[in-house]
This record gives structure tokens, C-alpha cells and sequence, in this order.
């Protein structure tokens, strides 16, 4: 068989060869580009968009890890198999099956990965707790989760990677059933790319694809806008094209509630990643009372942040836009705003939820550099979704819906609460009252991956390897669960390194 790219013909004449190819530019792509590059490869690295960072820079930014710097300053003593046993904690109580054997090349993977991000620049405070983790492993980037690929770009380029954003990739090319190259189109026109070793699926997830959530996963989660318009899957759909198989393609993060983004990022989430500031915020984080400290953390996100569910598991109501109670927000508060108008949904609190909601554990959400983010955080961060008033009708007002619906709206939901012995303590009563919102229903992301192998080549249904092809990330997520935070870009980093020292071993040259 000659060389076949789909139901295209053979590459043109002009065709460039390299060492290693990497689709993607996330935390995955860069990870693996910069493995292949230490292995002494020549390596080009695709990217669509204007510049590295993919999901990546959209993220909170954490990393669970274990024997880290920041674990032993704390006097903590950790270690991988520790992380392994917890991560399946996590897990256990899921319906979709885990990949265990991956979940240990990510446990004991971390200890190395966290060393290369700090080797390179990036720097992090923690460690924070998250049960059932027995012992703290969070680690929060600074200044925010622009950070990775403002970094790793810089390493990448470094090392000689070349980094071709707008940049497509369309189709891979096979000979004999083995990934050979890719065909790229984009500011430079269409191109042709040989690979003389591996070629590295690294390109995100699938949650701005229609197509492939309708596919995998539900039309409730195919009709929900994504968090990165740009994830829209072509790593996925190039595996699958050359003979690969998707695991837990229905387990989708969402529809799933985030705020809604300011409409315009403050001066300091506008930074980027120097160390000077990376430096003196991590000063403060170590000096700073914390009452000082978190209003400039906070003012450094720039992702949309989620609602834990916890607010509603406490007695919160969730209204929609026009005030009217959007009904199942208890079960899946998610599910519930994603069929309400727009999307969007304002959590309506009384004064003794808003007290719980100030301090751990009960935090509104979690966010980089602070963790978790409470109540007070939104007061004196986030203005614009952040109200409150002495009375229901009052708050209407200041949400613009008619107080008459929004009152009404909040009686149902109190005698819903009522008719049930174990959450009448719950009802709404006590003034002043709040709100939060509005928040979306967004896919966050899909869960679906690959299946691979432990040295994240993909395989076919049956098991087999297609030669040359390698996957990391969401791409390679192979089934993995990835339950609790810090365990999407964790992996994203032990994936890529892995995938991409593998498919610089292949080089011929």
C-alpha cells in the first residue's frame, strides 16, 4: 500500500521531514514537543490558533503532585503510590470504568513533571488539602494559567522546537497502516510534514464539537457552548480516522455552571508571567495576612469560574433570567440551567448560607493561586455578579426581574424544601439575601480519549498499535477519569512527556 491520507492522495513533493510531529499546542502538545526536543529530535509543533495554550490557559491552573519542593517546605511527606491509591478514591464511586494502569503512570510521573515545570519557570503555591486525598497536593499556578504556555513556549523555542500556530492540522498520512505525516493548511497554505519517528496526538478535547458530542455523548451537552470554542476535537477525529477507538466518549463535564467572565479582564489578569510577578505574588502568598492577600489573588483569574454544588445541596435557589424558579437544581443544578433561556441561572441565597459559604470547607469555587474562593471573595472581587439586599423584592430590583415572579420563584422552591423532613431546615428565610449570577451552562470539557497503550501509542479496538502514532492528553486520556483537581493538566504534562520521549525513540534517523 502507498501512502494514503484518507481518501486523498499521496503527499506533494514539497514535503517537509522532521524528527517528531505534535498537534496541539496545550499543556500536552507543549510537554511533548519539549520531551522530543531534550531527546535530541528535530520536532514542529502545529497549532490552530494565534498562539500556544489551547484549554490549558483557559483552566484554573492546578496540579496535584506528590514530593514536591513546596510539600517538603511544608514538613509534608508524600509520595507516588500514596497519590495512586487516593486518585482511585476518586474514582471508585464513578459508573464509568477507569483505566488504573494509566492512572499510575500519572501518580508516579508527577514528582518528575512537577520538577521540569518548576525547571522551567513556572512557579506555584500550595500545597493545598482536597479529601479524599490524605494529604495536601494541590498546587496553584501563578499568576494564572496563562503561565504554562507563556513558559513552555519559551522553552519549546529554545530547545529549536519549531511552533507554527494558525496552523490546521487536516489529515494524517498512513503507509502501511503506520502514521507517517500530517497535512496541514493555514497561513502558510496547504503543507505536507513527514515524520521519521512519532507523531503526537495533543490536540484537546471535543467540547466545541457538535458533531462529535452528539456522537459520544447527549444532545443536551451537543447543544451547550463550550468553555474553548476551539476544542473541537481534530486530535480525536484523526485517531479515529486512522483506525483508533474512543473510551467513555459519553463522560462530558458538563453542561456544567460557570460564571459568566467579566466583560473586560482587569489590569492585573492582563499581566503576563514574569517573574518578577510570579515572585512577588508568591512573597505575598507566604507573608501577606490573608486578608490582604486574597483580594489580589483573586483579581488575577482569568478563567470563568464554577459553582461548587454545594451552595445547592445547602438550600440555594436557582432562578433564570426572568426570575422564574428553574426547577431540578438540587438533583443537577448543571442539567437544570442548561434547558433554562440561555443558558443562564442566578444562585439566590439567605443570609445563613452566605455565612456557611465564607470559610472551608464550603467554598464557592475553587481558583488559582487562593484555591478555593468564598463567598467575601466575590464581594470584593466580582462586582458585577455579586448582589445582595435586605428583602427578595428588593433583590429582584437590583437583578432587573420582576420582584413579583422572583418572590413567587423562591416560595415554591421553600415549600419544595419544606415538604421534606430532611431539608426543611433549608428554606430560604433569613434576610438579608444574595445572589450570584449570572452563570452559564457550559461544556468544560469532554472526557473521552484514545485508547493507548502504557507508552501512550494508540491502538485499534482490537488492541493493536498503529505504528508511529502516539496520544497525550485528552487526546490519550485512554479511559482515564481523572477525578478531582489537578488531574486533567497533570496528566496533560506526564502524558505529553511521556509521548513525546516515546516518539523521539522511533526517530530513523
Amino acid at each position: 500500500m502507498g501512502n494514503t491520507e484518507g481518501h486523498a492522495g499521496p503527499p506533494d513533493a514539497q514535503a517537509q521531514t522532521v524528527d517528531v510531529i505534535v498537534i496541539g499546542g496545550g499543556a500536552a502538545g507543549l510537554a511533548a514537543a519539549s520531551m522530543a526536543a531534550t531527546c535530541g529530535r528535530s520536532v514542529v509543533l502545529l497549532e490552530k490558533d494565534r498562539e500556544p495554550g489551547g484549554s490549558t490557559s483557559w483552566s484554573v491552573g492546578s496540579v496535584s503532585a506528590t514530593a514536591t519542593p513546596h510539600q517538603f517546605r511544608a514538613g509534608i511527606l508524600d509520595n507516588p503510590q500514596d497519590h495512586w491509591e487516593d486518585i482511585q478514591k476518586f474514582s471508585a464511586p464513578h459508573p464509568h470504568p477507569d483505566n488504573p494502569e494509566l492512572g499510575r503512570i500519572l501518580a508516579e510521573g508527577s514528582p518528575d513533571m512537577f520538577a521540569w515545570l518548576l525547571s522551567a519557570g513556572i512557579d506555584f503555591v500550595g500545597p493545598m488539602p482536597e479529601p479524599p486525598h490524605r494529604r495536601p497536593r494541590m498546587h496553584n499556578v501563578l499568576p494564572n494559567s496563562r503561565a504554562f504556555a507563556y513558559r513552555l513556549g519559551k522553552l519549546c523555542r529554545k530547545q529549536g522546537v519549531r511552533i507554527l500556530t494558525d496552523t490546521r492540522a487536516d489529515a494524517l498520512i498512513l503507509d502501511q497502516d503506520r502514521a507517517t505525516g500530517v497535512r496541514t493548511s493555514g497561513v502558510a497554505g496547504v503543507q505536507t510534514w513527514l515524520a521519521r519517528g512519532g507523531i503526537v496526538l495533543a490536540g484537546g478535547d471535543y467540547s466545541a464539537s457538535k458533531e462529535l458530542k452528539t456522537r459520544f455523548a447527549s444532545p443536551e451537552a451537543a447543544m451547550a457552548d463550550p468553555v474553548n470554542p476551539l476544542a473541537t476535537g481534530e486530535g480525536i477525529r484523526l485517531g479515529l480516522e486512522a483506525g483508533g477507538e474512543v473510551l467513555n466518549g459519553d463522560y462530558v463535564r458538563g453542561p456544567f455552571l460557570r460564571f459568566v467572565p467579566p466583560a473586560r479582564a482587569g489590569l492585573l489578569a492582563r499581566l503576563p508571567a514574569w517573574r518578577i510577578v510570579t515572585r512577588l505574588m508568591r512573597w505575598g502568598y507566604e507573608n501577606l495576612a490573608p486578608a490582604l492577600l486574597r483580594p489580589v489573588m483573586m483579581k488575577f483569574l482569568t478563567t470563568t469560574l464554577a459553582p461548587d454544588a454545594g451552595l445547592f445541596r445547602e438550600g440555594s435557589a436557582l432562578v433564570d433570567r426572568d426570575g422564574g424558579l428553574i426547577e431540578g437544581a438540587r438533583v443537577n443544578p448543571h442539567l437544570a440551567a442548561a434547558r433554562a433561556p440561555g443558558g443562564l441561572g442566578y444562585i439566590v441565597m439567605d443570609q445563613r448560607i452566605a455565612t456557611q459559604f465564607r470559610q472551608w470547607p464550603h467554598f464557592i469555587s475553587t481558583a488559582p493561586g487562593v484555591a478555593y474562593a468564598y463567598l467575601d471573595d466575590y464581594r470584593r472581587t466580582r462586582g458585577d455578579i455579586y448582589f445582595t439586599a435586605p428583602t427578595l423584592e428588593e433583590l429582584a430590583r437590583r437583578l432587573g426581574m420582576d420582584p413579583g415572579r422572583f418572590v413567587a420563584s423562591v416560595a415554591t422552591h421553600n415549600a419544595q424544601l419544606a415538604s421534606d423532613p430532611r431539608t426543611a431546615s433549608l428554606q430560604l428565610t433569613r434576610a438579608p439575601f444574595f445572589s450570584l449570577g449570572p452563570a452559564k451552562a457550559y461544556v468544560v470539557f469532554t472526557n473521552g480519549g484514545l485508547r493507548v497503550s502504557t507508552r501512550l501509542e494508540v491502538l485499534r479496538p482490537d488492541g493493536s498499535i498503529i505504528p508511529g502514532l502516539y496520544a497525550a492528553g485528552s487526546n490519550g486520556q485512554g479511559g482515564q477519569l481523572l477525578e478531582g483537581h489537578g488531574h486533567h493538566l497533570g496528566w496533560a504534562f506526564v502524558s505529553g512527556r511521556v509521548a513525546g520521549r516515546n516518539a523521539a525513540m522511533q526517530s530513523t534517523r
